[in-house]
């Protein structure tokens, strides 16, 4: 059983998940930032993640100050909650269930 994260080769995707908005900020130092990127060359879902929150954060950054709209934030918490728990993001919510007809 390994207790330790490993220390040379690509990272496991839980640790690319704790570093890498660090990664995306240039915050990790240079090992750590080789060997996640090494991970997203070989993980498809992994570097789709990040490409997502890069693109993300650009958006964000371009658009300026000021809050975000209680839409578009909401829908930026379920597409960061479906690459955490591993749905795709990109599908369709399920429709909402039928509302109860009103009463006559």
């Amino acid at each position: 059983m390994r207790l330790l994260p490993r220390r040379n080769g690509p990272m496991s995707c839980r640790e690319v998940g704790r570093h890498l908005q660090e990664y995306l900020d240039g915050a990790l130092d240079d090992v750590r930032a080789d060997r996640l990127a090494a991970h997203l060359d070989e993980c498809r879902r992994c570097g789709m993640e990040a490409h997502a929150y890069h693109h993300i954060k650009a958006a964000l950054a371009a658009r300026g100050s000021g809050p975000l709209p209680e839409d578009a934030l909401a829908r930026l918490t379920r597409f960061a909650q479906g690459l955490d728990d591993g749905t795709d993001p990109t599908e369709a919510s399920p429709p909402s269930p039928p509302s109860p007809p009103s009463p006559p």
